[in-house]
């Protein structure tokens, strides 16, 4: 089974550079502007080599990173108070691809995989990839004439996933057991 960590990137895509959205504000933390950020990575520790991010466009310089298990606490530049961490709440947390943290073979970000046809091992097309939420075990969305179906990506499901060629392969017997149509 093909490694799914750090596959937690949202979306991508930049009229000028490839951007990946790596979390979201949640809220203000304390009075001094930080704000504390839902990682949408693996690790909330891939956030301490950043060294800026962007939000709404906006470019904010890092200037220190508190990690919790799943929580990271951001301190921005410019952002001095609560009041202007406040205005800061719900927006996501994005960076140039070119300053992600690097990828172990077999792991890819989820920004790769979206638009993969997904297909049994037999070739029969399932549907699209259409979007990946985070849980215990990633769900996949794919859509089929229309129709969305999730399934997770239990053990035995994905039996391999190729990026470079948008590509998807589920064992059929599996999918179809735990596929919610």
């Amino acid at each position: 089974m093909p490694a799914f960590g750090r596959s937690s990137t949202r979306s991508s895509g930049s009229d000028m550079e490839k951007m990946l959205t790596i979390g979201q504000i949640s809220k203000p933390q304390g009075i001094r502007g930080e704000v504390k950020v839902k990682p949408y990575t693996d690790s909330a520790e891939d956030f301490t080599s950043l060294r800026r991010i962007f939000l709404d466009g906006t470019e904010y310089k890092v200037l220190s990173v508190r990690c919790a298990p799943d929580a990271v606490f951001l301190n921005l530049r410019g952002i001095a108070d609560r009041n202007a961490a406040e205005l800061l709440r719900g927006k996501e947390v994005v960076i140039p691809r070119d300053e992600a943290p690097e990828l172990e073979e077999g792991v890819y970000y989820i920004a790769d995989i979206l638009g993969s046809e997904v297909v049994t091992e037999e070739g029969e097309l399932l549907g699209t990839l259409k979007d990946v939420r985070r849980a215990a075990t990633d769900i996949y969305t794919i859509e089929r004439d229309g129709k969305e179906i999730m399934f997770p990506v239990a053990e035995g499901v994905v039996l391999d996933v190729d990026p470079e060629n948008l590509r998807i392969i589920v064992d059929k017997k599996r999918y179809e057991e735990v596929a919610v149509l």
